[in-house]
């Protein structure tokens, strides 16, 4: 595993393929009160990407410019790969005004088909769908600070190097089971609900009665 430290953006032509796996990491769990500090990304070849981002209360709004970070996510030839996608998607969009789509989210993929159990976070898929386990002691560290601390860069580099796999896992059990149309209304429907979440819609359900 190579873990690649980008200030602020991407780098110039780095290309990760058709599918990239991406997460966040940010000082808490509300986009309006708790800023993006970084974003991973593996082309799913073993490498990591971390762009970190500087306060902007020291740097202001151009912290965020990020050009070819946002074109990345705004490209409707590259498939974005997420765990959690609602959440990591609305917090990329209140700080670096970008939508990410397509995407594809192995959260909603395991609630969809792993109807067997209700342990679908990251670390329990997995352990069971590939073997591996993860750990996940550096979750509640401090993202904010100003040098990422090496258990840091590998905690957030292991949230994007297996999802390629997982996915590849998930979707033979989504075909299997004849839920892959499901899931896939359910990817488009997702930037729609990390609106509806930026909006102050995120404890609702209005689709309920």
């Amino acid at each position: 595993m190579t873990i690649h430290l980008h200030d602020g953006d991407l780098p110039d032509g780095l290309d990760l393929g058709p599918v990239v796996a991406i997460d966040s990491e940010t000082m808490g769990l509300i986009p309006a009160r708790d800023r993006l500090c970084v974003v991973q990304l593996s082309a799913g070849d073993g490498d990591a990407h971390l762009v970190k981002f500087a306060n902007p209360a020291d740097g202001g709004a151009s912290v965020y410019a990020a050009p070819n970070l946002k074109r990345l996510l705004a490209d409707d030839g590259v498939l974005k790969l997420f765990h959690f996608a609602r959440f990591d998607i609305a917090v990329m969009d209140a700080y670096l005004n970008i939508m990410a789509h397509p995407v594809y989210c192995t959260k909603i993929a395991s609630k969809l088909v792993r109807t067997y159990t209700d342990r679908h976070g990251l670390k329990d898929l997995c352990r069971e769908l590939i073997g591996v386990d993860l750990d996940k002691q550096q979750q509640s560290s401090d993202w904010g600070t100003d040098t990422l601390s090496e258990a840091q860069k590998k905690y957030a580099a292991s949230d994007v190097l297996h999802l390629h796999r997982l996915k590849e896992a998930l979707d033979h059990m989504l075909t299997r089971e004849g839920r892959m149309d499901l899931a896939e209304a359910a990817f488009s429907f997702l930037p729609a609900r990390a609106r509806l979440d930026l909006a102050g819609f995120e404890p609702m359900d209005i689709f309920s009665h």
